[in-house]
């Protein structure tokens, strides 16, 4: 298979920049009490995380969006501040959904809403764009694609190694139209953005 082309890249004012940085701390100073993310040095971060969540954004389309199993906001928060629309954090654990309000009320993000509870208990409007990182294996998160995406909306799940293995896994049991996008921050990740999700019908 052809070695699918990176997202467009998009760019980062000084302002959203200064943002972004302003997360970032916040992530590290919680980090202290809860594990959000794996300890490295900041800048190391900032590529991991912050610019790994921030590629996404060209593949997005407008209209409401669900970051399900958001833990530290990777990529919710990230997305949320490079993009003023309806954004859903869900998060169960009571600890992180407790980061995520903190960092949505000082990072100033009105039109975010965390909800601290299963994603099968959130009370979601009809979705434009779903988004996931590091929560579940493709087989698990479709259902919640299908059951949440509004008509032509789309989910946009960054994998790392077994991409393509969980590609070949759900594609018996899935109708769904793939595009493939290579990360800019993780050579061995792959970029799913996933449309017309629907069960297969047997």
């Amino acid at each position: 298979m052809k070695q699918p082309d990176p997202p467009p890249e998009h760019p980062v004012s000084r302002e959203t920049e200064a943002r972004l940085r302003a997360y970032l701390r916040l992530l590290l100073e919680w980090n202290g009490r809860i594990n959000l993310v794996a300890a490295a040095p900041e800048e190391v971060l900032w590529q991991r995380h912050i610019l790994d969540g921030w590629q996404l954004l060209p593949l997005l389309p407008d209209g409401p969006l669900a970051d399900l199993g958001s833990g530290g906001g990777l990529p919710g928060l990230v997305i949320a501040i490079g993009r003023a629309q309806e954004t859903h954090l869900v998060e169960s654990d009571r600890r992180k959904s407790a980061f995520l309000m903190e960092a949505t009320r000082q990072l100033g993000l009105p039109h975010v809403r965390v909800h601290a509870r299963r994603i099968e208990a959130a009370q979601l409007p009809p979705l434009t764009v779903l988004t996931a990182r590091a929560l579940a294996p493709l087989t698990d998160l479709l259902p919640h694609a299908a059951r949440l995406l509004a008509p032509g909306g789309v989910a946009v799940f960054p994998k790392g190694r077994t991409a393509e293995a969980e590609l070949t896994a759900a594609a018996p049991h899935w109708f769904m139209r793939v595009e493939r996008f290579a990360s800019r921050t993780d050579a061995a990740a792959t970029i799913f953005r996933l449309s017309e999700i629907r069960p297969e019908v047997v």
